[in-house]
């Protein structure tokens, strides 16, 4: 259990600025006590857990504040497992200011960033890797974020681990009572039966950590870097795949001297588009650094739009950029068709790109033939299909710990397959047990918990 002080904590829990109704949310020992001395209606004690009630609040002057709507969860029955108090105020910003200031003058503290769901994991409500996907279904910006958010959220992921954690456990009992009766005739397990356990877990451990690729892409949209030399149109291919005005747009070379990012859901993924500065040799110092960015956005994407300006088809940085993208899923965006329908020079031009590229001819200015790009881009980034139950691994922290925990099994297969003895063995199996219980937060520190929590919003 970590330390938590017993103050009774208090914020608003909706977003910031005016609306309808706020919700302000109170937790902690007090927290019935506190809203009771300013709650004009049935008293706190009567009421029932996960009821709803309409009363009048107080301020410290004993005057009317607004009528609000009261919902009480009683210990350890709410989501921090404290007593919770939810008030639904009407959305003036200076109404919310006001409950706020009463509730600290009566007794209670305003809450930092993340600080109510950080007591539901200190009290047992939730495990690490469950407090941190709320963060995420709360961040979602996509249908398949949103389904994998909730499936942590609602302890799917929490489950693999916990079946993990029993198989390392049961490994390390086998191993523990070959060395208690390491000097007599009994055998307990042979030495088959743990390579294959043993293998067991670092397939699933593997599974897992291997998710992460698509799950980080689903988390925080699939990069797709906009490349091509000047003048090719990409910041016009950038605006007619958002349908914003995102990009400046000029018939100048190099007008694009830094990357422009924004995002858009694409097919209920959403996808991370990077406009760049124009590829070419140029002595200018600013536009140089430019294009080096443009070399770290291609090496950052999933799939890279190589744009080539049909009316030119100037090849001459092919190689460069080809190079570049080795690797990556390559689509080539022959624009400007508008201007020039020339199909012998498409497919030129095609000849030259590494076999099974895909080609698709468009006029970005006139969004000719953007949909068909649309939908390739999509059917490019092949991501699985995610439902509610799917079990991604979203998170860096995580992935991190899974690859030790891996390497940690790897080593322990490694010394089963040359006759380690028990001893050694049951150190790589309990590093990593080790490694599974950060991602739980079974073995954590203030410090870690205190960077995970900052980044969470103030009333959750």
């Amino acid at each position: 259990m970590i330390y938590l002080n017993n103050d009774t904590i208090c914020a608003v829990s909706t977003p910031q600025g005016r609306g309808g109704i706020a919700v302000i949310r109170v937790s902690g020992p007090q927290a019935l006590d506190i809203v009771q001395q300013r709650w004009q209606g049935m008293p706190l004690t009567g009421m029932k857990t996960h009821t709803v009630h309409l009363g009048q609040l107080l301020d410290s002057k004993g005057e009317i504040l607004d009528q609000v709507i009261l919902t009480i969860y009683r210990t350890p029955n709410s989501f921090t497992g404290e007593d919770v108090v939810e008030l639904a105020c009407h959305g003036s910003t200076w109404i919310q200011q006001q409950v706020i200031q009463t509730l600290i003058d009566t007794g209670c503290r305003h809450a930092t960033a993340g600080e109510f769901t950080r007591r539901a994991f200190a009290n047992g409500r939730m495990d690490l890797s469950q407090a941190e996907a709320v963060a995420d279904v709360i961040e979602a910006q996509s249908r398949a974020a949103h389904h994998v958010a909730m499936s942590q959220m609602r302890g799917r992921y929490s489950d693999e681990l916990k079946g993990l954690r029993d198989k390392l456990l049961h490994f390390t009992a086998l191993m523990e009572l070959e060395l208690d009766f390491s000097e007599e005739d009994v055998t307990f397990a042979d030495r088959g039966e743990v390579t294959a356990l043993a293998r067991d877990i670092h397939a699933l451990i593997s599974r897992l950590a291997d998710s992460y690729r698509d799950g980080n892409a689903i988390r925080n949209g699939v990069p797709v870097a906009i490349v091509g030399q000047t003048n090719a149109g990409k910041s016009t291919l950038l605006n007619a795949l958002l349908r914003d005005d995102r990009a400046l747009v000029s018939d100048i070379h190099g007008t694009t001297r830094d990357t422009i990012e924004d995002t858009v859901v694409m097919g209920g993924t959403l996808f991370r588009f990077i406009d760049t500065a124009g590829i070419r040799q140029s002595s200018d110092t600013v536009e140089r650094m430019g294009i080096e960015r443009t070399w770290q956005a291609i090496d950052k994407s999933n799939i890279v739009l190589w744009v080539v300006d049909v009316t030119s088809a100037d090849t001459s940085m092919i190689h460069d950029i080809l190079d570049r993208c080795e690797g990556k899923r390559l689509i080539a965006v022959l624009n400007k068709t508008d201007l020039d329908d020339d199909v012998a020079a498409r497919s030129e031009l095609s000849d030259l790109l590494p076999e099974g590229t895909p080609v698709v001819a468009i006029s970005a200015k006139s969004e000719a033939d953007v949909e068909a790009l649309r939908s390739l881009i999509v059917e490019t980034v092949a991501l699985p299909e995610v439902d509610s139950d799917a079990v991604f691994v979203t998170n860096a922290r995580h992935y991190q710990a899974l690859t030790h925990a891996r390497d940690a099994i790897a080593r322990a297969i490694d010394g089963l397959d040359s006759g380690l003895s028990g001893d050694l063995l049951d150190q790589d199996i309990r590093e990593c047990l080790h490694w599974l219980g950060e991602i739980t937060g079974e073995i954590t520190t203030d410090n870690i918990l205190g960077e995970i929590f900052a980044h969470f919003c103030i009333g959750k």
